[in-house]
């Protein structure tokens, strides 16, 4: 089933988009199995997240789809701004100052390679 691309999102992670996409272009176009060995060492708090929508992804292309999980390759990865979670510190002379606690959304598209 050449051409057939499968996905898994995973949402409200606690992270900011900024700091996951720096995880997240280090796995483009690599196998599932390399891409997940070197999610393995990055000393990233986004590698746990992002592993774990890998995973998923390949569960979804092998239970479903009926594909090899040794073939696949991630095709694409995103990370897009989910809820903004806003909170306020106290500040001098009675002021308060604005905290944003950002989340992401992560999407993991694999398929297989080509022949």
């Amino acid at each position: 089933m050449a051409g057939v691309e499968v996905r898994a999102i995973a949402r409200h992670i606690r992270i900011s988009p900024q700091k996951v996409r720096l995880v997240l272009d280090t796995i483009k176009g690599k196998p599932v199995n390399e891409a997940l060995a070197m999610l393995r060492f990055m000393p990233q708090k986004a590698t746990g997240p992002v592993s774990k929508a890998l995973k998923s992804a390949s569960a979804n292309a092998e239970n479903n789809f009926n594909l090899d999980p040794d073939d696949l390759v991630v095709v694409r990865v995103s990370a897009d701004e989910g809820r903004t979670l806003k909170r306020y510190r106290p500040r001098a002379r009675g002021r308060v100052n604005q905290i944003l606690k950002r989340s992401s959304h992560v999407t993991v598209v694999v398929s297989e390679k080509e022949a």
